[in-house]
């Protein structure tokens, strides 16, 4: 199983899942992959950091296997982003641990709310959304073709500091 842990963005570590993200989206999207990158940069690591935010890493042998962050969306919501799990470890319930390590550590820091974002060209993003109980702010029987956003209301106990 793999060992979870809290890191900076600037931890080596991550650097795997954002270069994997960006060829990722890269293809899907069939974007130029310099642009992704720096949509990846978009935000400044700061974002991601406590008290507003936070990034964490399952590690097997020290190597991220999968991750996912948060940021302060408001004062009541986080949102998540970069939700990664490598090529080779998908199809493990990885994602549901990283999104659900993601909710609990937002609560903790008295986030009421999750809100975030997938692309049209992310299904299995989009079922996993929906399979952990996020509210589809769109038509789930369209065929999508823009960002599909996807909110959560935290367990009153987890949302209690």
């Amino acid at each position: 199983m793999p060992e979870s842990v809290w890191v900076a963005q600037s931890d080596p570590r991550v650097r795997p899942l954002l270069a994997d993200l960006a060829r990722e989206y890269s293809a899907r999207y069939h974007r130029v992959l310099d642009d992704v990158h720096f949509e990846l940069r978009e935000y400044p690591p700061e974002r991601f950091a406590p008290p507003h935010g936070g990034l964490v890493l399952l590690l097997t042998d020290g190597v991220a296997v999968a991750g996912g962050a948060f940021q302060r969306y408001d004062e009541e919501t986080a949102e998540l982003k970069r939700i990664w799990t490598h090529r080779a470890h998908r199809g493990q319930g990885l994602a549901r641990r990283v999104v659900a390590e993601l909710e609990a550590e937002a609560g903790r820091r008295g986030y009421t709310r999750i809100f975030l974002t997938t692309g049209p060209n992310q299904p299995e993003a989009r079922g996993l959304y929906l399979a952990t109980g996020y509210t589809p702010h769109f038509d789930v029987h369209a065929v999508p073709r823009t960002r599909l956003p996807f909110s959560k209301a935290l367990p009153a106990a987890v949302g209690a500091r």
